[in-house]
């Protein structure tokens, strides 16, 4: 039957412990979005796409052509096709 009451899992810090708890603290990244200060949000800078490597959205309502990070237009650009149709060299039915 399980036990109803808490059960303490706790163990005495040693040698290994405290390097895990050292290198713990090293791996958690710090949030930066502080509920007060710097609240992520559609208005944060972080958010928005404006040349950096963060933001991906543009404040637009479905704007799919203008948003994204540094990275995404580079490569949007970059997946971009040329099309050789000019208006002196038209596309034509080929004869039989």
């Amino acid at each position: 039957m399980a036990a109803l009451f808490p059960i303490d899992f706790s163990q005495p810090l040693n040698t290994l412990g405290q390097v895990g708890q050292e290198e713990r603290t090293k791996e958690i990244k710090i949030n930066d979005y502080k509920q007060s200060a710097n609240e992520y949000s559609a208005v944060n800078k972080d958010a928005m796409s404006d040349g950096d490597s963060f933001g991906k959205g543009t404040g637009i309502f479905l704007d799919i052509l203008n948003g994204g990070s540094s990275e995404d237009v580079t490569e949007r650009k970059n997946q971009i096709k040329v099309n050789f149709y000019q208006t002196n060299k038209p596309y034509t039915t080929p004869s039989v």
